[in-house]
């Protein structure tokens, strides 16, 4: 990757890691699936009535936004809500790395250097250590289901690079509208009617503002880059680069949030930064379009 696109990708890891702050704040109005679905809805409206539809099949709409949609977001939000803290919530989510490069190397045949799995091992031992000495700031259940939330990420990640360069705008947009539908169901069946007006009369103008951030900071800046990144470059160089959000995540909850940093979290965070530093050496330079 050329250092621009490697600028951009720190950039998206900022961005990426302070949010899970303002998820946090945000639930303290919101319920987790409500919250999900009014950020997707902002996603799509209005934008989906002045910018064209990309020209892919339907599915990569529909499974783009059901993967990160529900998958990811609408489970992500649920386990930030009373299964996990902020700051390990995004370290834990980070998993998707290596799912990407599993599901790209298994399904689409892409390449990765040895050295790059022994990059990603050191990795996720920090995520082992998160297992290990995690249990007062997550739970089992937690646990499994951020899993499933990583994995969705990941098969997003793969939609999108295999849609091809589309208006990444667009995309994101137009995929968000497949999002809301099973967000509002799932808002619907775990947390009532009573709740969701609640949510909608009563939240605070602090509530809307995440909302509205999660909408264009995270959604369409953030993911927008990410996509763009993964247009050009292979999935198993630029989900690497990922790691860096539990870093920021972390850091930003605790000066934020007080959430406590034992010796273990910046343990785990270093060995993330070791990996990722690695897999970069590790890597020959690819070929990318301009």
């Amino acid at each position: 990757m050329p250092p621009i696109h490697q600028t951009l990708a720190i950039f998206v890891a900022l961005i990426w890691g302070t949010n899970f702050v303002f998820i946090e704040l945000g639930l303290n109005d919101l319920p987790p699936f409500l919250f999900a679905t009014l950020r997707f809805t902002f996603a799509a409206l209005p934008l989906i009535f002045f910018l064209p539809r990309p020209q892919v099949p339907w599915r990569y709409l529909i499974a783009y936004g059901v993967l990160i949609g529900l998958g990811q977001f609408g489970l992500l939000f649920w386990v930030m809500g009373s299964h996990m803290s902020p700051g390990l919530a995004s370290l834990v989510i980070q998993i998707q790395a290596v799912f990407t490069i599993l599901l790209a190397v298994l399904l689409f045949n892409e390449r990765v250097q040895f050295q790059q799995l022994i990059a990603l091992a050191i990795s996720f031992v920090g995520i082992g250590i998160i297992a290990v000495q995690g249990d007062t700031d997550a739970t089992s259940i937690g646990l499994g289901v951020i899993l499933i939330a990583a994995l969705s990420w990941a098969a997003g990640n793969l939609v999108a690079k295999h849609a091809g360069k589309v208006n990444i705008i667009a995309f994101i947009a137009w995929s968000s509208v497949f999002a809301v539908p099973p967000l509002a169901l799932m808002s619907y069946y775990f947390e009532g009617l009573e709740a969701i007006n609640q949510g909608l009369v009563s939240s605070s103008w602090q509530a809307w503002s995440i909302v509205l951030w999660q909408t264009i900071g995270n959604t369409l800046l953030g993911y927008g880059l990410w996509n763009l990144l993964l247009q050009r470059h292979a999935a198993a160089l630029v989900a690497p680069w990922a790691l860096l959000v539990p870093v920021f995540g972390m850091s930003a909850s605790s000066l934020v949030l007080g959430e406590s940093m034992p010796w273990w979290k910046w343990l785990a965070a270093t060995l993330i930064i070791a990996g990722l530093v690695l897999n970069l050496r590790a890597t020959q330079r690819p070929r990318y379009s301009p």
